[in-house]
């Protein structure tokens, strides 16, 4: 996973054997601390969602490497030098040498390899698509704005595409709430999100 400064991606791993990785309402909010810890110091959060079997994350990077005094509110600044690779890796393993504590059970709990789409280079890109009531319509006039985008409003509607909601502020754990609802506190950066949405 080659991330680079300056570019949007859609981080993404599931469960092995697509098990779930979440198994209680606390596993969620444990994860979600993880991530404010290790993810923050390298990248604005833009969107999220937490599923039973899997995660998304739509994130810009910021930084690939942090050295010590990020802050105090980012205690992963106490590794000393590292970079976004590693401190996700770390996240990982944490959250499940925690949740085999949790449960008494050992081995590993996420697939090998999170996946990692740019969403901003031409290159890495397929025409976006759109499902309409008239079909799908393909867009490819300007991939790099259109795919950001689709892939947040993707991330969103993830749990009510699996059936687990009727509508997307119904999922606690996804960052639709801190955009369409009353959350106080967000891992999201809205106004970076805002800027981002508004220059497509």
């Amino acid at each position: 996973m080659q991330l680079e400064e300056g570019h949007i991606y859609h981080i993404y791993n599931q469960g092995n054997n697509r098990q779930k990785i979440f198994f209680e309402n606390e596993n969620y909010h444990f994860f979600l601390k993880k991530m404010q810890i290790h993810l923050l110091p390298y990248c604005n959060i833009l969107a999220y969602c937490l599923m039973p079997n899997h995660f998304h994350w739509m994130v810009e990077v910021t930084h690939t490497h942090t050295t010590h005094g990020v802050s105090q509110s980012h205690p992963v600044s106490s590794l000393g030098n590292t970079n976004l690779n590693n401190s996700i890796g770390i996240l990982l393993r944490s959250y499940t040498r925690a949740m085999n504590k949790r449960f008494n059970q050992s081995g590993s709990l996420f697939r090998d390899g999170t996946k990692a789409i740019c969403l901003t280079k031409n290159d890495e890109l397929s025409p976006p698509f759109f499902n309409t009531e008239f079909g799908t319509l393909i867009n490819v006039e300007i991939p790099e704005k259109a795919y950001p985008l689709i892939c947040f409003n993707y991330i969103h509607n993830n749990p009510v595409k699996s059936g687990l909601v009727k509508k997307p502020q119904d999922w606690e754990f996804s960052s639709y709430l801190d955009y369409h609802g009353n959350r106080k506190e967000s891992l999201v950066n809205k106004e970076r999100t805002h800027t981002l949405i508004e220059n497509l």
